[in-house]
């Protein structure tokens, strides 16, 4: 669908930023700090005269969102534009100098590369009123000395590229007090949340910046509670500080945190390495197995239920109790069913909710310790040179609860984003309750098989609302692609006996649903 167009920068448009660069250097900085806050959709249109540096900015955006300093970026002085398949998202680069008629922008296709990817447009002002409406506009202009530049960055009100690059301005401003002035930024992955991280390189080494705001708009949806603290979901930095800590205390490989600011969400910490558990997208077995069994050392500790962090105040972890656990469930009867073709009624959800009380309910009385919620293979770092417990290496913990242990090896067993045989499965449950009868011997190991099936099936019931959720109304399809493996892991779970209700519930929605 074509966007709306606006005939020219608006000079009434809001002040972004405005600042004097003093040197090549700094214009490569800046390009950092954009390709961090640059998003499919966005426009750039880089205005300025001959020699003023648009192509240098352009080019040096180009290569940081690449990772690439080498890379080919020729000026599209001649073939006006000139497109990257970056491995986010791609990247076209525009030069109208050439452009003769504003109508002939049409012709190169903007439109549709604004659907799945970026632009950046030297000469904008070529193409009066084809732009889209919401473009960021950059005009550079000589500084004074001789490499020096003005740059004064202006967009609409609401276009969303302000407040994502005041963000990415406030993690330079936050790496330049932590020491690292100048250190370059790399994006490194996000995820299902809002957070975001990056490789930051500095003096020639690597360490991580973990970027996560504080949740502050999320609206009330039960309870006068929005989601997050209904399934108690970590809402700031803070508990990713506290849980880590007192991991490395009882020994266990989480990050090292070199810098931190709490307030704003912003971490400096290790990098504890780039291979996991998994290789072609299959698990190594044997590294399955040695996850399980440092899973049943960690459940085999004694964990505070409050933690300290560094500016003087504790952190409690919450209860992961019945009202967290069957509210996620309702994931399924939300977004999954309307998606399989079946609006659920307020007496199947009432059904639903009545099983899955009944279920939990089973668990009662059952073994309280940490749970780190996320144990699974995009979460756990295989190094090899390493022994024991620093074999493995520990991420993505700040959602910690108390529950049972249980949930923590369905974690693994029914990874969600790779297929465990069930061999394999089997072989890490058994690997686990062996572990963990050897070092106690009143573990209950027909209770925790109960337990695992509980929760393994809660969380596959969740996650397949999840992912639906994503593809839908976050505009990320492909995990989609995970249906197929989590119907079958959630067949399996299924199979104890403990959940023969549901069993039968979730085959009827099957045969409605086709």
């Amino acid at each position: 669908m074509p966007r709306n167009k606006a005939a020219a920068p608006d000079p009434a448009a809001d002040l972004i930023l405005n600042l004097t660069l003093g040197d090549e250097r700094a214009t490569e900085r800046l390009a950092e700090d954009l390709a961090a806050a640059l998003a499919p959709g966005d426009c750039l249109a880089l205005s300025g005269d001959l020699g003023t540096g648009k192509s240098t900015l352009a080019r040096a955006l180009i290569r940081t969102l690449a990772d690439d300093p080498e890379l080919e970026v020729p000026s599209p002085t001649f073939t006006l534009v000139q497109t990257y398949g970056l491995p986010r998202y791609p990247v076209s680069h525009f030069d109208l100098y050439r452009l003769e008629e504003p109508e002939e922008i049409d012709e190169l296709g903007l439109d549709e590369i604004m659907e799945t990817g970026a632009a950046l447009i030297e000469w904008p002002e070529r193409a009066a009123g084809r732009l889209p409406a919401d473009s960021i506009h950059i005009r550079i202009e000589p500084g004074g000395e001789p490499f020096a530049r003005r740059v004064r960055i202006t967009a609409p009100e609401g276009a969303g590229f302000g407040a994502r690059l005041a963000r990415s301005l406030a993690v330079r401003h936050f790496l330049d007090q932590a020491g690292s002035q100048g250190a370059a930024r790399r994006y490194l992955q996000g995820d299902a949340s809002s957070r975001t991280y990056e490789t930051i390189r500095h003096d020639g080494t690597e360490v991580i910046l973990m970027n996560m705001p504080a949740r502050s708009d999320d609206r009330p949806v039960r309870d006068g509670l929005p989601y997050p603290r209904l399934v108690h979901l970590a809402e700031s930095v803070r508990p990713f500080v506290a849980v880590g800590e007192e991991l490395r205390r009882h020994g266990f490989s989480a990050p090292e945190i070199f810098a931190a600011d709490l307030d704003q969400g912003f971490l400096l910490i290790e990098d504890l390495g780039r291979e996991g558990v998994i290789a072609d997208g299959a698990p190594i077995a044997d590294r399955y197995l040695a996850a399980a069994e440092l899973l049943a050392d960690f459940h085999g500790e004694r964990w505070p239920e409050e933690v300290p962090l560094p500016d003087g105040t504790r952190y409690r972890l919450s209860p992961y109790d019945h009202r967290a656990l069957s509210f996620e469930t309702e994931l399924y009867t939300d977004w999954y069913l309307p998606f399989a073709g079946e609006e659920p009624t307020p007496a199947l959800r009432e059904e639903f909710h009545a099983l899955w009380q009944a279920a939990l309910a089973t668990l009662d009385g059952g073994e309280i310790t940490w749970v780190l919620r996320d144990y699974h293979s995009p979460n756990l770092i295989w190094r090899d040179e390493r022994a024991g417990r620093d074999r493995l290496g520990l991420i993505d913990f700040q959602d910690a609860v108390l529950g049972s242990p249980a949930y923590d090896l369905g974690s693994l067993g029914f990874d969600a984003r790779v297929t465990v045989p069930q061999d394999l499965e089997r072989a890490v449950f058994s690997a686990y309750t062996a572990r963990r009868a050897a070092a106690d011997p009143s573990f209950d190991t027909a209770a925790f098989a109960k337990a695992y099936a509980v929760l393994s099936a809660q969380r596959l019931t969740k996650i397949l609302g999840i992912f639906v959720r994503l593809a839908r109304r976050d505009g990320k399809p492909a995990y989609l692609r995970h249906l197929p493996r989590l119907h079958t892991y959630l067949d399996r779970a299924l199979d104890h006996a403990v959940l023969s209700d549901l069993k039968l519930w979730y085959e009827r929605r099957r045969r409605v649903s086709g």
